[in-house]
């Protein structure tokens, strides 16, 4: 997965971290989500994905949030000719009276090599984000997972307000200390979070917004010869998205956090070409793996943001 893919996704996640209205006392939310509810007895909270699991049974609950336009667009596409074309025959379709919003129910079946399999397909809107639940439920488990025990799941679904900071960094295979007055802008589960001045509903992608913000990710592999860093970082720099002009100032190696590190000093224009940035790129290297710190400010913002970019920097640790 590359930088650019991993921002993208950064951005499509910061849904599910965000404000919008509605909750719910007996829902049960995964780690990370915004989207919970009441899951049937037998099943527990996945740790592969959003949602609830029962693995012996190989029967699952996704949650996905996206954004609040995908309703009406899903109103639209979920249709009986769609569905036979992703293998799934259509048995029922209903509108489910929600407190958080309008939703339907879309209920039906597929064979999956030579499985029947049960399906169902919730969508859920709110003001702000769209819930789309799917439910999957082999023949096998139909007796564990009954039509009933499922409905009364579904409706039982709510959106908290927000994620919990310390839930949303705990989702990270590394420990963040110091947020340095940025607020969360979005995480990558086991991967890579955003930190950023931009408010939670500013408009368009966080990576391309002017306000300061930085990028923390661990990625595998890395140089084990010093003599091969400047090149490996100028490649991983290179992958940067949504920079133009760009003029490395400086890259030289740095120590960070105790281990061996460099660092990439550049001048560069956002996508317009209308604003000047100052960019930097931090690597630490450790083990099979290394950390990628890229620290992103406007040049006239540059003296109050690089002190709070080396603050993150200092406070990151391994778990």
């Amino acid at each position: 997965m590359t930088i650019a893919m991993i921002l993208r996704l950064l951005t499509v996640l910061a849904l599910a971290l965000g404000a919008t209205p509605a909750s719910a006392a007996d829902a049960a939310y995964p780690p990370g989500s915004r989207i919970g509810l009441a899951p049937p007895a037998g099943m527990v909270t996945s740790k592969n994905f959003f949602g609830y699991e029962d693995p012996n049974s190989n029967a699952a609950i996704i949650l996905l949030a996206l954004p609040a336009q995908a309703y009406a667009d899903l109103d639209k596409s979920v249709t009986a000719d769609a569905l036979k074309r992703q293998g799934v025959t259509l048995e029922t379709r209903e509108d489910v009276p929600l407190s958080i919003g309008k939703a339907f129910l879309v209920t039906g079946h597929q064979e999956v090599e030579n499985n029947k399999i049960r399906k169902w397909i919730f969508v859920a809107g709110s003001s702000t984000l769209t819930a789309l639940v799917t439910v999957q439920i082999p023949e096998a488990a139909k007796a564990l997972y009954p039509d009933a025990a499922i409905r009364a799941a579904l409706t039982t679904l709510a959106i908290r307000d927000s994620v919990p900071v310390d839930e949303q960094l705990g989702l990270l295979p590394f420990k963040v200390n110091e947020l340095a007055g940025f607020r969360v802008g979005g995480v990558v589960p086991g991967r890579a979070v955003m930190l950023s001045d931009a408010p939670a509903d500013a408009p368009g992608p966080l990576d391309v917004r002017l306000e300061p913000h930085i990028f923390v990710a661990i990625s595998p592999g890395a140089p084990m010869q010093t003599a091969d860093r400047d090149a490996f970082a100028r490649d991983v720099f290179a992958t940067v998205p949504n920079l133009k002009d760009i003029r490395i100032t400086t890259s030289e190696p740095l120590r960070i956090g105790g281990q061996q590190g460099h660092q990439i000093l550049a001048e560069a224009r956002d996508p317009t070409g209308t604003n000047v940035l100052t960019v930097v790129q931090w690597l630490r290297f450790g083990g099979s793996a290394y950390l990628q710190m890229i620290g992103i400010a406007r040049a006239d913002g540059w003296k109050d943001a690089y002190p709070r970019f080396r603050s993150v920097r200092d406070g990151i640790d391994a778990r």
